[in-house]
C-alpha cells in the first residue's frame, strides 16, 4: 500500500473579501459518513469545480465527490483579483509581450476555451453581469518605462493579429478617475469576475449532480486493491480515482518536492464609496487595471449590489510554508493605503474594509504540475499566477484525461517539461524574496 499523509492544511490569512461583502452563503454539508466514489477530487477551486463540472459533462454516470477542506470562496479561488485574461500573461516579463507568436497564438486560444467554459456556467447559474462581465481590462502605465511596454505590447498584439485600443492620459483620466495614469492599453477579451459569486454559485449547482462537500479536509490518501481510500478527519472515501486540484498543497502530499513557489499576494477592498465620494472620483462604474509592469499594482473599480468599491493588490511574499502572517499582511495594507493615495489623491477619506492574503503557485519554467502521478491519482496544479483562466483549463484538461485518455488541451499540459527543482534553503527563500523585493521596487510607479 503505499500512503501519503497531509503534511499540512490549507490556512488563510485574513478575510476572503470578495466573500465578506456577499450575502451570508447557504453551507454546502460536511462529510460526515463512509461512501464511495468512482472519481475523487480534492480542491474546490477554479480547477476542481471545472473538472467536476467537465467530468459530469462527459459521462453523466460517473459518481463524483469533491471536497473542500474550509468553506467555498474563502479559498485561493475567493481571495483571486478576478482577471480571466485570454492573451499571454507572464507574470516574469516585463510587459507581458511573448516571443514565440505560434505559442502565444496557442495560448490564446486555449485560454479562449476556458473562458467559453466559464461562459457557459455563468448562463448556467445565471451570474448577473456584476458577477461576470466580458468587459475587457486596460494596462495601464504611470511612467514612460510603463508606456513604452503598453507600446511593446501594442506591437506584438498587431503580430498576432489581436485587438487592441491605446489610450492617452486623459482619457485613462475620463475611464478611472485617477490622474495617475499616463497611457492605457485596452484589451477587450478579458472576463471579470466576482470570484466569490463564481465559485459559490458552481458549487451549488454541482451539488445537484455531485457529492459537494466543504469543511472536509483530506487528510491523506492510500492505494488499496482496486482503488484508493481518502481520509478525512470525521469519513473515508473508497474511491476508483483521484484528482489533486490543490495547487500548492500537491506538495503537502509528497509530490513534487522542491519544484513549486508558493507565492503570497495581498489585496484591500474600500468600504462602498458614499454619494460625494462618487461623484468626487467620477469615471466609468466599472473598469479593471493590470500594470504595464506585472509586478505593479492592480486596481479595480466595482458597482453593484454591494455598493461602489475599489480593490488594490499589491505586494507579494515567498512562503515554502504556503502560509504567511498577519504582520505582513499588515505591512502590505500600509503599501495599499499609499498606493490608493496616489491614484486618488481627491479621495482622502476612503478607508480600507477588507484585506486578505491568496497563496498562487508557480514553477521556474512555467510548466504545470499536470497528468497521471500513479495509477488512479492525478494532478491539474500550479497555475502560475494566472488561477481563474489556466485552473478552469487543467480542470477540463484533467477531466478529459480520465475519461477520454487525452485531449487537446490535455496534451498541452503533458507536453510541458517538468517543473525544476529550487535551491535548497535559505537560499530559495533569501533569493525568491530579494528577487520579489527588487521586482517591485523596479516596478515604481506603476
Amino acid at each position: 500500500m503505499r500512503q501519503h499523509k497531509a503534511r499540512r492544511l490549507p490556512r488563510q490569512t485574513g478575510p476572503a473579501g470578495w466573500n465578506a461583502i456577499l450575502p451570508p452563503q447557504i453551507a454546502l454539508p460536511e462529510l460526515t459518513e463512509d461512501h464511495s466514489a468512482d472519481v475523487t477530487i480534492i480542491g474546490g477551486g477554479f480547477a476542481g469545480l471545472s473538472a467536476a463540472r467537465r467530468l459530469a459533462q462527459l459521462d453523466a454516470g460517473l459518481k463524483i465527490t469533491l471536497l473542500e477542506a474550509g468553506r467555498f470562496a474563502e479559498g485561493s479561488a475567493g481571495r483571486n483579483s478576478g482577471f480571466m485574461i485570454d492573451l499571454p500573461h507572464d507574470l516574469s516579463s516585463d510587459n507581458y509581450a511573448g516571443t514565440g507568436l505560434d505559442a502565444d497564438r496557442a495560448a490564446i486560444a486555449l485560454n479562449r476555451q476556458a473562458i467559453a467554459f466559464a461562459s457557459g456556467v455563468a448562463a448556467d447559474c445565471e451570474l448577473s453581469q456584476e458577477m461576470f462581465d466580458p468587459c475587457g481590462k486596460f494596462n495601464a502605465a504611470a511612467t514612460k518605462a510603463g508606456d513604452q511596454h503598453n507600446r511593446d505590447f501594442a506591437t506584438h498584439l498587431e503580430r498576432l493579429g489581436e485587438p487592441f485600443s491605446l489610450y492617452d492620459q486623459q482619457q485613462m483620466h475620463e475611464i478611472t478617475g485617477s490622474p495617475h495614469y499616463t497611457s492605457g492599453l485596452y484589451a477587450p477579451g478579458t472576463v471579470m469576475l466576482q470570484p466569490a459569486a463564481y465559485v459559490r454559485a458552481l458549487s451549488a449547482r454541482l451539488a445537484e449532480v455531485a457529492g459537494i462537500y466543504e469543511n472536509s479536509p483530506v487528510t491523506g490518501f492510500e492505494k488499496q486493491a482496486g482503488g484508493w481510500i481518502v481520509e478525512t478527519p470525521k469519513a473515508r472515501i473508497a474511491t476508483g480515482r483521484i484528482i489533486l486540484a490543490n495547487n500548492g498543497h500537491l506538495e503537502s502530499f509528497g509530490f513534487y518536492q522542491h519544484r513549486l513557489i508558493h507565492i503570497c499576494l495581498y489585496a484591500s477592498i474600500t468600504k462602498p464609496l458614499t454619494p460625494k465620494q462618487i461623484k468626487t472620483l467620477g469615471g466609468q462604474t466599472r473598469w479593471a487595471v493590470t500594470p504595464a509592469n506585472p509586478m505593479g499594482t492592480s486596481v479595480r473599480r466595482i458597482s453593484g449590489s454591494y455598493g461602489d468599491r475599489i480593490l488594490i493588490r499589491t505586494c507579494s511574499s515567498f512562503h515554502p510554508s504556503i502560509e504567511t502572517s498577519q504582520t505582513r499582511l499588515r505591512k502590505a495594507g500600509l503599501v495599499h493605503d499609499r498606493k490608493f493615495r496616489e491614484r486618488f489623491p481627491h479621495l482622502p477619506d476612503v478607508q480600507a474594509q477588507h484585506r486578505w492574503a491568496g497563496m498562487l503557485c508557480l514553477s521556474r519554467n512555467g510548466s504545470a504540475a499536470f497528468g497521471e502521478l500513479d495509477t488512479g491519482l492525478y494532478a491539474a496544479c500550479c497555475q502560475n499566477g494566472l488561477g481563474i483562466a489556466r485552473g478552469t483549463l487543467q480542470g477540463m484538461g484533467i477531466a478529459e484525461l480520465l475519461t477520454q485518455g487525452g485531449s487537446q488541451i490535455a496534451d498541452h499540459f503533458l507536453a510541458q517539461p517538468m517543473p525544476p527543482r529550487l535551491p535548497p534553503e535559505p537560499f530559495a527563500s533569501l533569493g525568491a524574496n530579494a528577487y520579489l523585493a527588487w521586482k517591485g521596487w523596479r516596478s515604481g510607479k506603476e
